[in-house]
């Protein structure tokens, strides 16, 4: 046993620990013949920082694998990056920018090559920092989507899909990223309010008998109208379908069709529809029997405006930026006297009304979104969705909360096609050659093209790259040895046992690998999908750079040690919420880790030390008898929580059994049986100490792997069983002592309300108070004459025969007993009667205050939610507070 240092340094023990974990082959150590279990990392972008979220997220992955690994079971926590397609190339060509080149200056090779270089030099700073996290990651095999293995994987996915007829090119509109160049999925668009305009326009009929007026925060668009939709039912309008309308600067003769999309009460009732630039628009288009291929693109992949393939647009729009165009647009519209005016409220007319208006960015670039009709690889997504839902509905994977189970259904069951290919040079370059002539040929690689288009038939490849969630959708069994190992289980670990998720990412991610998994595996991905919420701002705001309110978990990690922020996570983490941020409560955490470090140097000067037995000593005394049976029902309530995936629940038994019962209550107790010389039960009462510290060093494990493995080396030497892998408690009802546990929790209650009574009514914190007692039975009498010297310890009080002297006295009742303790000489009792009366006025008056607040029905409409829930707060802490004082009143008899 190696004495512990008076003060607690999280980073001295943390960076030590980790190392030794991680050279010496403790984060899977070898169990051939144990039962396996797996868990897969969401894997970080390589260009990624680990940021709050991440903190959550592994956190509570790292709890399940400790958990997972103290059970015995050969625990593998797969760990590995995401190649971040298009956030790696920009991160390159930045770079490639500071010294005045560009991504075109070189070949696609060349580039390439690029950036493996970065990633060797730069990329993955994200794994240190899980490291520093604590995370128990299977280092030794560590994964990037861009490996060999794992883009062999990619490459056979996509030519079986494509020969199963699950994945095909298509003309579409897609989520258009003009500063990058690319398709973006919707996960990296980010959707901002901006003061836009909404501008009115008059559409004239073909047979000059009149206009049609519609409306658009887009008026460029109008270039490629192709219809104006007005609803079925509109009697409006109902004249009108069927007839045409000659667009303004086109001349563009489009119809009046009927659909539903349309909406009467909105506006004019009329909409215009531009199908090839409007994701409303291209099914209204579709179901008005235009084709995809025939519907008009008014822009380039740089969003300035082009040619459409009737040559409608004047020419003096052609090359113009989109923003450009618009002014130019509406000029020319309001000069020809198609644009409506707008009338203020102060009666003035203005060329738009102003509007709030939620407008599409590039989480990345920054730019405006374009909805951009272009030729895309998709998947059949709806075919692949179905066993899918069936999986969930059956059960063969449970999501938690089941809440989410309605928002996947529904989101599953009209799904998309999905669209997989991005216009970039970074990621896996898809399968797909081309001949002059257009046909396509799929195959994993070019000979194998070659062979399908014949002798000298000349091909190019598909320049553009997948998508990198259609990569990552194959995470839970390619990193697993898939294809090579044919093994359906692949050695036991497929399906995971778990999935840590986001809720965010729920359909981006974790429902693609759910569809592929099944696709390709004929099984689940993972038994259970747990997902959990968003890191907010204390205040619950989102956080994001621009509010200025983002927390950096690694700055938490300098401050007050990685395990006490460990512990945050997965102590705020409640099943269907958010967290919302603390800085108080990972500080608290802190506090919590030093309570445990001075309890354990508590026992080393004690002779308290390491148990030699995994079984509970025996005990004859009730203290020890009680505190063992306490810790077997503190393992039943974790092993409970850990099944329902309850984080908070675990988390929040072994703090309070930690720092409740075994610190402040027990620990106390028995300084009395320590610290006296030949007491009777001392040596019972080490060993029954040692044990109790050993389990509550294993229980906390998960959650604290620092602390804990720094104390289990120094409680006793054993070196050869870390805690890391040592043997999570067993439950034994034998254990259990129900007389006992009575008598401590009894004696617990006694003097907590002594302790109370005491502070409540002033008695000085040194003053020895006689201890009066009646109507008490005879079991009573004897706790009483068993517990006598931890009363007087713990309460200051002497047993005292006989009633109590007449006068004023503090009163309370445990159980069937009743404690009387006077109190003439010890405070000034009409002083105190004052105070008390006093007081009590002060709290009901503000408690009735805030209750009229309350009862008012206009303060609960108008007032902000916070400003209602704090009263609501208040009053119930001042109705507290009052009924308190009021008890401690009537003690005074």
């Amino acid at each position: 046993m190696s004495e512990l240092p008076k003060t607690f340094d999280p980073a001295e023990i943390e960076q030590r620990w980790y190392a030794h974990w991680e050279s010496n082959g403790l984060f899977r150590p070898e169990r051939p013949d144990a039962q396996p279990w797996t868990i897969v990392n969401p894997p970080p972008n390589v260009t990624g920082s680990l940021h709050i979220g991440h903190a959550l997220d592994n956190t509570l992955q790292d709890i399940l694998v400790r958990h997972a690994r103290l059970k015995g079971m050969d625990a593998r926590w797969v760990v590995g990056m995401d190649h971040a397609g298009i956030a790696t190339q920009m991160v390159v060509e930045r770079q490639l920018n500071a010294r005045q080149q560009k991504r075109t200056d070189f070949t696609r090779e060349e580039f390439i090559a690029k950036v493996w270089e970065w990633k060797a030099e730069s990329g993955g700073a994200i794994t240190g920092q899980l490291r520093r996290l604590g995370c128990s990651m299977d280092w030794s095999d560590e994964r990037f989507t861009m490996d060999e293995g794992f883009s062999k994987a990619v490459l056979k996915v996509f030519v079986d899909l494509y020969n199963q007829k699950l994945i095909y090119r298509d003309k579409r509109l897609v989520n258009w990223d003009p500063g990058l160049g690319t398709a973006i999925s919707d996960l990296e668009v980010e959707t901002r309010e901006v003061n836009g305009k909404f501008w009115h326009l008059r559409y004239p009929l073909a047979d000059e008998s009149g206009f049609i007026h519609v409306a658009t925060t887009r008026p460029e668009t109008m270039l490629a109208d192709m219809a104006v939709a007005v609803h079925p039912t509109d009697e409006r309008y109902a004249a009108l379908v069927g007839k045409q309308v000659r667009l303004p600067i086109t001349g563009r003769l489009i119809p009046i069709v009927a659909d539903e999309h349309a909406d009467p009460e909105l506006g004019s009732g009329a909409v215009k529809i531009t199908p090839g630039h409007d994701f409303n628009d291209f099914e209204v288009g579709r179901r008005a029997g235009i084709e995809a291929r025939d519907m008009l693109n008014m822009l380039d992949a740089r969003a300035a405006i082009c040619q459409t393939s009737d040559g409608l647009i004047p020419a003096e729009l052609i090359g113009l930026d989109r923003f450009d165009a618009r002014e130019k647009v509406v000029l020319r519209l309001k000069d020809e006297g198609f644009l409506v005016p707008w009338t203020d409220k102060d009666g003035n007319e203005q060329d738009a009304e102003p509007r709030k208006i939620q407008t599409p960015f590039g989480d990345r670039s920054g730019v405006v979104i374009e909805p951009w009709l272009t030729d895309q690889w998709y998947v059949d997504a709806a075919t692949l969705a179905k066993p899918a839902i069936e999986a969930v509905r059956s059960g063969a994977t449970k999501i938690v909360p089941k809440s989410w189970e309605k928002t996947y259904f529904n989101w599953m069951e009209n799904i998309q096609p999905w669209c997989v290919s991005r216009q970039l040079w970074w990621g896996h370059r898809i399968p797909a050659w081309f001949a002059e002539d257009g046909s396509v040929y799929v195959a994993e690689s070019e000979a194998e093209a070659q062979a399908q288009a014949g002798e000298g038939v000349a091909l190019t490849q598909d320049e553009d790259v997948l998508d990198t969630w259609f990569s990552s959708a194959l995470w839970p069994f390619a990193t697993l040895g898939w294809p090579e190992n044919d093994d359906p289980t692949l050695g036991g670990r497929y399906p995971n046992d778990v999935l840590i998720s986001g809720f965010d990412i729920l359909f981006f991610w974790d429902a693609r690998m759910m569809m592929q998994g099944l696709h390709f595996m004929k099984e689940v991905p993972f038994k259970t999908l747990y997902l959990h919420g968003l890191v907010r701002a204390a205040d619950g705001a989102k956080m994001s750079k621009s509010k200025g309110n983002v927390v950096d978990p690694l700055g938490l990690i300098d401050q007050y040690g990685a395990d006490a922020l460990r512990f945050f996570m997965a102590a705020m983490e409640s099943q269907g919420r958010d967290v919302k941020m603390d800085e108080k409560r990972v500080e608290g955490y802190r506090n919590f880790a030093t309570k445990l470090w001075n309890a354990a140097r508590f026992a080393q000067s004690n002779g308290i030390r390491a148990s030699e037995h995994v079984e509970a000593p025996r005990a004859t005394l009730a203290v020890n008898k009680w505190i063992i049976a306490e810790t077997v029902s503190t393992v039943q309530a974790m092993d409970i929580a850990f099944a329902d995936h309850r984080f908070d629940g675990a988390a929040n038994t072994i703090y309070q059994f930690t720092w409740s019962r075994f610190c402040d209550w027990y620990l106390e107790l028995i300084k009395p049986v320590l610290q006296t010389e030949g007491a009777e039960g001392a040596e019972e009462t080490r060993k029954v100490a040692g044990w109790v510290l050993d389990q509550i060093l294993v229980m906390l494990h998960p959650f604290m792997p620092f602390i804990t493995e720094e104390l289990w080396s120094k409680m006793g030497d054993r070196p050869e069983y870390p805690i890391i892998t040592a043997q999570w408690p067993m439950t034994d009802a034998r254990a259990l002592d129900p007389e006992a546990a009575q008598e401590i929790d009894w004696l617990i209650r006694l003097v907590s309300e002594l302790r109370a009574a005491r502070t409540e009514l002033n008695v000085p914190p040194g003053a020895r108070l006689a201890l009066h007692v009646r109507d008490a039975h005879a079991d009573t009498l004897e706790r009483l004459t068993r517990q006598n010297a931890a009363l007087a310890r713990l309460a200051r009080v002497d047993r005292a025969e006989g009633e109590a002297p007449a006068g004023g006295a503090l009163q309370i009742v445990v159980d069937e007993a009743t404690y009387v303790l006077p109190l003439e000489g010890v405070i000034d009792l009409d002083a105190e009667r004052a105070r008390l009366t006093k007081a009590i006025a002060a709290a009901e008056k503000e408690r009735d205050s805030l209750n009229a607040r309350l009862s008012n029905p206009a303060f609960a409409e108008k007032a902000k939610p916070e400003a209602v829930e704090k009263a609501r707060t208040d009053h119930a802490e001042k109705s507290a507070e009052a009924a308190r004082l009021s008890a401690a009143l009537g003690r005074l008899g």
